[in-house]
Formats: C-alpha cells, structure tokens, sequence
C-alpha cells in the first residue's frame, strides 16, 4: 500500500515524485471505505491510476462539502478504548495461546506506520485499581490506615497489564495513556468497602498522594501518563447520587473532586509530572452544564479538562461545558457496544455521536470502553451488576485464539486513519472547519482535519472523515450514495460516497 504526498521541492525542482505533480489542483489519492453491508470494511483503494482531481469549479452535487482551512479548532489526542484488566487478561491468554495471532491483533489495531494496513489506534484509558472488569477488587494499598501510603505497591495490578500496554507501546510509538480510578482504597471510604460509598474529607491529601504515587508507580514500568482522572462517574446515574454497590465507584461531590485535583496539581507539578494533564468529570453527557462546570469554576488551575461518558443524555450536551469553558479540553472517553445490537445502526450512532459528533464539539479525543473481551462479555467482577446486557469489545477473543473485529473497530478505525501523524513524531491532525449544503446535506456527517508538516516544504495532509446514512426513503429501506462536490482553496473535487464511512486524504502547501 502506497500513500501519496507532494513537495514543494518535487514540484519547483522536477525531482522524481511518487505520484503524478499537479500544482494547480490537489488530488485525492488514498480511500478507506467501511459499508453498511459490510462489503468493505476498513477498505483500502488506491486511486493513483484514477485519481480524484481538484479542478475549477462546476455545478455543486446533491450535497456539497466546503473545507475552510483558515478555521481551525481542536488537535486531536487520539481514538481508542479502556485496557481493563479483562481486557489486559484476555489479551494476554491469546499471546500465550497463539502468540502470531496475538502481534497481528496489535499490530492491525495500533500501528501508526505511514502506509500500514492498520487503524493506529492511540489512546488508551488504563484503570487504577479494579473496576467492574477485574478478577478481583483491590487497590495499590489495601493496609487500613496506612496514611504514609508506606505499602504502597503498584504491582497490586496484574502484570499482564503492565506486559500488554508495553508490547502495544513497542507497536504505537504516540501511545497516550490516560490512568483513572474506579475508587480510592476502602480504609478512605467512610463505607469502609470500595463497592459504593465516598471519601472521608480527612483523606483528600493522602489520596491525591495516592495518585501521585500512581504516576510514578507506572512511570517505574516505562509507562507515562499523558492523563491521569480522579474518579470515574462520580455518581451512578443523575437519577440518584449513590454509587454502585456491586463493583468499584465513588460518589464525588465536585467541591471534593476540586479540592483533590488542585493537591495532586501541586504534588504533581513538584515531582515531575507538570505535563501530565488532570482530566475532570468522567461521566455522563447529561450533567455537562453541572458537576463539570462547578469544577472548573473551583479548580481551574488544576484541571486541563473534562471527559463525558455516552451513557445518559445527549452529544449536544457537551457544547454546554464548552461554552462556559471554551478553553478547557474536552474527551469522550467511554461508550460500550452491547451483546445483540445491529452492525449498521451502531456504526451509525457511533459515527453521528462519538467519532463525528463529539469531534465537532471539541472533543480532542474519542474513546470506546473494553478493548478485549470474550465472546460473552467476560471476564468481568464476580457480582458486578454493569453490562446486564454482555458489553461487547471492541475485538472479541475466542477461546481457540482466533478474533473478530466488532463495530466498534471500524468506526474508530475509519476516525483514527485520518488524525495520524504523517512525518515520524510529527504532530496529529487537527479539526478544520466546513459546512454541508445541498438538497442531501442531511443525509452527510462529515468532519474535516489538517495535519501539518516537520517540513515546511512538504504540503500537508487535509482529511474527511464522511457518514453517509441515506439509508431510507419514505420509511422503507433504500440505501443510495450521495454524489458530492468538494470545495476546497477555489477548486473543487467530485466523490460518490457510499452508503457507509468513507476516509480520504489529499495534500496541499
């Protein structure tokens, strides 16, 4: 697989190029394709025979698609998903079990190499401690009243999970690692359990301690965190302000999670860990104009953000937050898929609430729940009452080594393909402004990215990321592709998307 870009060099000198040199108009070289009858899935076309060309413009298609690079927004951090310990476990069963399976897996869904076969996923959200998706509940000190954390000991945590987060370290050079905690340990707790209850006041310095000791517990690993949460739903749903009794949560009043947030700020700050972001929050879309707000306004210093969760309310929520904090990062960083759900429905959910969605309203990284799991949404807590219906991972392992991609893949895929570096270490696609008009613009979801160069003489790399849902006329099934014009710079390309998710890329100074 061949992708394409020009020089400023191989235009003004003549030096050989690897595709053809068209200064007046770009050129739309490299496709990847997921339909919504699965006929392509994550599907590669190299258009280099055939290119789509950027010419001067003509009669607009049924919709059309106008890039406005001088309006630019986010820098994306990434697409990914959690490495529970489940997850972590089932990932290191294959590698024992099927060790060629195991590094094809990883390689398919994280390596970033320019032309690879491969989604290049790059973000992942590692719990501290035990979740809903652990053997076992514990945290990294489990002595009751050890205020000077003296037994403090990272290695609570399997290490399998600490094994898998580096081998896919060795495929993904970018890896982001975002460490959350599900619950401080139970002596912290005035329920005296890590199922349910909340921190005792007297404990907010010792836990940020505690975080602190996180960091550097999986710094001792090679392990660095580019973000670090305080407490994952700080309340089980917004119907009643309990958490969950049956697995690992905290109720976390936003006063509390500002007062722990501005302690490990400092501790952070003064042990190294300065550009470690704390990200705030970690719920749901439905309390965007509440619990995350006040937090910003108690501790904005301490904070660089928050995350949202797709679980209650709606995407639209977000611009909520973002409108009081237009500063602030926002992420998405959980959503599950579940056991019986439709392929295509899905994706298109998906793409309209998360990978499009939450993009065009800030998001700088987007992110689905268990990484792994078997083929019954397990292994997960013994008793934990989450997933009544089986949470389906983004890869599903079977018991005889072999996996299968679910829709949550090919989503994420389709977004992360078009936000990757293009130069070795050279920075992520940022989000670009367009507008959709045209008598089918509602049947587009579209998001748009640049991602610049290490060289100033190479042209940079501009990139759609496209839904087309018209699956429907008059209430009865009837998928159609749009024809669609795209105005970019006074010239404009023409593309027939697919019923499906369509990623392509073209370049220009």
């Amino acid at each position: 697989m061949v992708y394409h870009a020009f020089s400023l060099a191989t235009v003004c000198l003549g030096l050989a190029a690897v595709a053809p040199v068209r200064v007046s108009s770009q050129q739309i070289f490299d496709v990847w394709t997921t339909t919504w009858d699965r006929t392509q899935l994550f599907s590669y076309e190299d258009l280099t025979s055939s290119p789509v060309n950027f010419v001067s413009p003509g009669a607009e298609g049924r919709a059309n698609i106008a890039v406005d690079d001088g309006t630019m927004f986010q820098t994306m951090a990434g697409v990914g998903a959690s490495l529970t310990d489940s997850a972590a476990l089932i990932l290191s069963n294959l590698k024992k079990q099927n060790a060629a399976n195991y590094w094809s897996l990883l390689n398919t869904l994280f390596d970033t190499t320019d032309g690879a076969d491969a989604a290049g996923l790059s973000y992942l959200r590692v719990p501290l401690g035990a979740s809903d998706f652990s053997a076992n509940v514990y945290s990294f000190d489990d002595v009751d009243g050890d205020t000077a954390l003296e037994n403090f000991d990272i290695n609570n945590a399997p290490s399998y999970l600490f094994s898998v987060i580096k081998d896919i370290q060795g495929v993904n050079p970018y890896l982001k690692v975002h460490l959350l905690s599900w619950s401080p340990p139970a002596w912290m707790k005035d329920s005296g359990t890590m199922k349910g209850g909340s921190l005792k006041s007297a404990y907010v310095s010792v836990y940020a301690k505690y975080l602190l000791k996180s960091l550097q517990g999986f710094q001792s690993h090679g392990i660095y965190a580019h973000a670090i949460g305080i407490q994952v739903r700080y309340a089980f749903s917004s119907s009643f302000g309990l958490a969950d009794t049956t697995y690992p949560s905290t109720y976390m009043a936003a006063y509390q999670e500002a007062q722990i947030g501005a302690a490990l700020r400092s501790l952070m700050d003064d042990n190294g860990f300065s550009s470690v972001r704390i990200v705030g929050y970690e719920h749901n879309w439905v309390d965007a104009g509440d619990h995350p707000v006040q937090l910003i306004e108690d501790a904005s210093s301490a904070f660089t953000g928050v995350a949202f969760h797709c679980y209650e309310g709606d995407v639209e929520q977000q611009d909520t937050f973002l409108k009081s904090f237009p500063n602030k990062e926002v992420y998405l960083t959980e959503c599950t898929g579940s056991d019986g759900s439709d392929w295509w429905s899905d994706i298109k959910w998906y793409m309209d609430n998360l990978f499009i969605g939450s993009v065009n309203r800030g998001s700088t990284g987007a992110l689905m729940w268990n990484l792994a799991l078997d083929g019954n949404g397990s292994p997960k807590l013994p008793g934990a009452a989450s997933c009544e219906t089986p949470c389906r991972g983004v890869v599903t392992v079977n018991s005889d080594g072999s996996y299968s991609f679910n829709q949550e893949f090919y989503s994420m895929a389709q977004t992360s393909k078009a936000i990757l570096p293009r130069d070795t270490n050279g920075p992520f696609g940022q989000r670009i402004d367009l507008s959709v008009s045209g008598d089918q613009a509602d049947e587009l979801q579209v998001t748009a990215y640049v991602t610049d160069r290490d060289n100033a003489s190479d042209y940079k790399r501009y990139s759609l990321v496209v839904l087309n849902w018209n699956d429907e006329q008059d209430g009865a099934w009837a998928p159609n592709s749009i024809k669609t014009t795209i105005a970019f710079r006074g010239k404009q390309a023409t593309y027939t998307f697919p019923v499906g998710v369509t990623t392509l890329w073209w370049y220009a100074p």
